[in-house]
């Protein structure tokens, strides 16, 4: 059956544009309900992240989710990570995030979780849509849900972040800057690592409704790095506004990508031991990083882009370390899911454990030059059918040779298809990509 409703990360668009407005969300906690309840768990945890019109879709979705019987435990602003984890904590039947991950505040969305605490099978997202095209209805008034808040869910959250980084070690005597992007773990983030011993300097802690990821968190990292330097911090860890990527700096300024965190944790746990398999990144994975886990003797496979994919690819090759170059890290030994806080902690343990700065961590491995051109497409044009495209395609590879490495990807959200290209040499990977895009852009009108 065609999907409406679910992309690749849940549900997603404009406030008060179909579908997030209140009624078609409302009817998608009833669809939602009336599928977990023929299943017979009644109960659903719900967050959101700090944007204003969070309120608006709580309230709808808990109305939806009464009608058809379901009662809602209200976790209020709290990390997708945090309701993946209460969730199988609780042993509810679903948890619904009310976020727009690292949209404008201007922008909603919904994301499930299976009672695992992993994202919501496929057959049951399809279960939804076909009971999106019944008719709503209520149930007997003696059988509607009830909601009611938890109020110790930032605290249950807290805990078990810490509960994930080594008993044997703290973070005395460092200094570390963590920008929250004034989103859903601007009460939580700061408080983890200082009760680890760091000296923590809070920024993008201040939501208002309507500053969420505005100039801070994990989509504008320079806003860190001056923070970074300005404290002479020893390290900076950013969050996007529904806490589930990551990006950080060293005390250099220097910005430090998921694929280079990926790099660091890899390293160590193959030099322990405790790599299990090898490593999952993706389609736009930095060609660094996959030379340097050939060269640790690491295997290394690509997802489609999205952290749904690298979670299926990982549990297909029964590994447990993945994620993206834009900060989604998955550590399947310790979470279900992209985990920021985690993930940090993680890169933490190593530092404390080595004794080396973030920056020397990361040193041995220097991404190469990317460039990414969006070209506005117009029309739809199978690329791989395109003679001229093709033809342009294979000389770029042509001349790239073994340093590089081009792709072509139609945006699944925009009109658009992206032309990235990376190599050794910045010069040349610009023109080669403005060379490309030029073909793209006519064969594209």
């Amino acid at each position: 059956m065609a999907r409406e409703f679910f992309g690749t990360d849940g549900i997603r668009g404009r406030v008060g544009e179909y579908p997030m407005t209140a009624q078609t969300v409302m009817k998608l906690g009833w669809a939602a309900g009336k599928v977990l309840a023929s299943k017979g768990n009644r109960e659903v945890l719900i967050g959101k992240d700090t944007r204003i019109s969070g309120y608006l879709f709580e309230s709808a979705l808990e109305a939806g989710l009464a009608s058809a019987g379901i009662n809602s435990r209200l976790l209020g602003p709290m990390p997708t990570p945090a309701v993946a984890y209460l969730t199988s904590t609780f042993r509810a039947a679903a948890g619904i995030v009310i976020s727009a991950s690292h949209n404008p505040f201007y922008d909603n969305g919904l994301k499930f979780f299976s009672t695992e605490g992993s994202k919501l099978p496929d057959d049951v997202e399809l279960e939804i849509e076909a009971m999106m095209r019944e008719e709503m209805t209520t149930v007997d008034s003696k059988d509607l849900g009830r909601a009611r808040r938890v109020d110790d869910a930032a605290g249950r959250y807290i805990e078990f972040c810490k509960s994930t980084f080594p008993s044997s070690l703290r973070l005395d005597g460092m200094k570390i800057v963590v920008d929250s992007a004034n989103g859903a773990a601007y009460h939580i983030a700061g408080q983890v690592f200082d009760e680890l011993g760091a000296q923590v300097v809070s920024v993008g802690a201040d939501p208002n409704g309507m500053n969420i990821n505005k100039d801070c968190g994990a989509t504008a990292p320079d806003n860190l790095r001056a923070h970074v330097l300005l404290e002479r911090a020893d390290v900076g860890i950013a969050l996007d506004g529904d806490g589930d990527r990551i990006i950080m700096v060293d005390h250099r300024g220097e910005i430090v990508d998921g694929d280079e965190i990926l790099y660091v944790l890899a390293k160590a746990r193959h030099a322990a031991g405790t790599l299990k398999g090898g490593v999952v990144g993706t389609l736009m994975s930095n060609l660094a990083l996959e030379h340097a886990m050939n060269d640790l003797s690491i295997p290394f496979e690509r997802a489609s882009v999205g952290d749904r994919y690298v979670m299926e690819l990982l549990r297909a090759n029964g590994w447990e370390l993945g994620g993206e170059n834009s900060g989604h890290v998955i550590c399947l030994d310790r979470v279900t899911t992209g985990d920021a806080i985690v993930a940090a902690l993680a890169v933490l343990a190593v530092m404390r454990s080595s004794g080396e700065s973030l920056s020397r961590l990361r040193s041995d491995m220097q991404l190469y030059p990317q460039v990414l051109v969006n070209v506005p497409s117009s029309k739809k044009v199978d690329l791989e059918a395109n003679d001229q495209i093709q033809q342009a395609v294979r000389q770029a590879e042509q001349d790239l040779g073994d340093s590089g490495r081009i792709l072509l990807r139609p945006s699944g959200t925009e009109p658009l298809v992206r032309v990235m290209v990376e190599g050794k040499v910045a010069n040349d990977v610009e023109a080669i990509c403005n060379s490309v895009a030029k073909v793209v852009g006519e064969a594209l009108g």
